[in-house]
């Protein structure tokens, strides 16, 4: 990043119809815009995982949905097309022609009014933890009148044990003293408001309609927002993509690093063109760079000769260039399926290379770890076995290199 492209950070209101809509705008005023929008119950703090990641990619402008934060709190109940026309009047008062779009539980049917009525301002959306219906009324009710008697706080600890999975609760308690710090600085009024919004929409027809190219991100564990939720967005919106991480409700922060690497991937990806051969060489070996660094491709490129030229062409062209260019998975998912390819085939040195790079794709120790112990099921334990040693050796040798 050049000196001209230093990171800007800068909380901004935007007046939307009677509201004060407060935005944290972050990263290079020239680049790509992504909006965040916020789950129910929370603030623009959320996203803090991804913030890192995405401002040094793009201009990220998050907003705290109205009732919430410190957005104005104006009279409910609210409608999900009040919240889409806030996000059309926040792009409006920055400037902002279009945008890609994420937007998680809430902040994802939000999204889905938006590319269903305001085409023209999305590129690329992502749905996460979402759904088109969330019933029945009657529970929805019954919260609303808990946190109209008792506040935020009244309903927050059975909320949070919807959020998390109960193993990443016992791991991380300061993340989860913090969100629910989060959840019960909500205004109360606010919170109702929103609540409403989600009992009375139902988009299930519509979103058939959605042209943007689109990402779904469900989590195996979600009560609120089951994974079956997020396969059916899939189906209905054509061409989505579908993605399913390993965790419950707010999988941007109970799988951050799998969900940064997700949006960084569909959000750089291209829509599918005809490429020529040229072209298809110069896309490959941006993305085997990005993978496998620099030195890996240099110390690859230099070792080529009139004998493995037209292989080093080849793998180039089709393996980087065709196949992990493609938009349908996110090169995290694609690290960790090329992992167990290669333990299923014993091709050590492409294993340990794989596992190197796999860091560069979002990819964690405790994920590796997971696809060998699943490789031992259905390749082997002695497979198993060398690939943990293996593993092992990598790590080592990556912390001896950062040290």
């Amino acid at each position: 990043m050049s000196p001209s492209q230093a990171l800007q950070s800068a909380d901004v209101f935007v007046d939307v119809e009677g509201a004060r809509i407060r935005c944290r705008v972050d990263g290079d005023a020239t680049a790509p815009v992504v909006v965040l929008s916020n789950s129910l119950g929370t603030d623009l703090a959320m996203w803090e995982p991804q913030m890192d990641a995405l401002a040094r990619a793009f201009r990220v402008v998050r907003y705290d949905t109205r009732g919430h934060g410190a957005s104005t709190v104006t009279p409910g109940p609210y409608a999900i097309e009040r919240l889409g026309r806030d996000v059309v009047g926040v792009m409006d008062g920055l400037g902002i022609a279009r945008a890609h779009f994420c937007g998680l539980s809430l902040g994802g049917m939000t999204g889905m009014w938006l590319a269903i009525h305001a085409p023209e301002r999305l590129q690329r959306l992502v749905l996460a933890n979402t759904a088109a219906l969330i019933g029945p009324p009657a529970n929805w009710n019954a919260r609303i009148d808990k946190v109209r008697s008792g506040g935020v706080a009244a309903i927050s600890q059975a909320v949070l044990e919807r959020w998390f999975t109960a193993k990443f609760v016992a791991a991380q308690p300061e993340t989860i003293a913090a969100m629910k710090q989060m959840m019960e600085r909500q205004p109360a009024d606010g919170y109702v408001a929103c609540c409403a919004a989600v009992r009375d929409m139902d988009q299930r027809d519509a979103i058939a309609a959605i042209a943007a190219p689109t990402l779904v991100i469900a989590g195996t564990y979600d009560i609120a927002t089951p994974a079956t939720d997020g396969r059916f967005l899939a189906e209905r919106i054509k061409g989505a993509a579908y993605t399913e991480l390993n965790a419950a409700h707010i999988s941007n922060i109970e799988a951050a690093s799998a969900f940064t690497a997700a949006l960084l991937a569909f959000f750089n990806s291209q829509e599918p063109t005809h490429m020529d051969d040229r072209e298809r060489y110069a896309e490959g070996m941006k993305v085997r760079r990005a993978v496998l660094g620099d030195a890996h491709v240099d110390r690859s490129l230099k070792n080529r000769n009139e004998f493995n030229d037209e292989f080093q062409d080849l793998i180039t062209r089709y393996a980087w260039g065709e196949i992990w260019t493609r938009p349908g998975l996110p090169r995290h998912t694609r690290s960790l399926i090329t992992l167990a390819l290669m333990i299923a085939i014993n091709r050590g040195d492409e294993f340990r290379m794989h596992v190197r790079a796999s860091f560069n794709n979002g990819v964690t120790r405790d994920e590796i770890k997971e696809v060998i112990l699943q490789c031992a099921i259905y390749c082997g334990v002695p497979a198993a076995n060398a690939a943990f040693h293996m593993a092992m050796d990598v790590f080592t040798e990556m912390e001896r290199d950062a040290g």
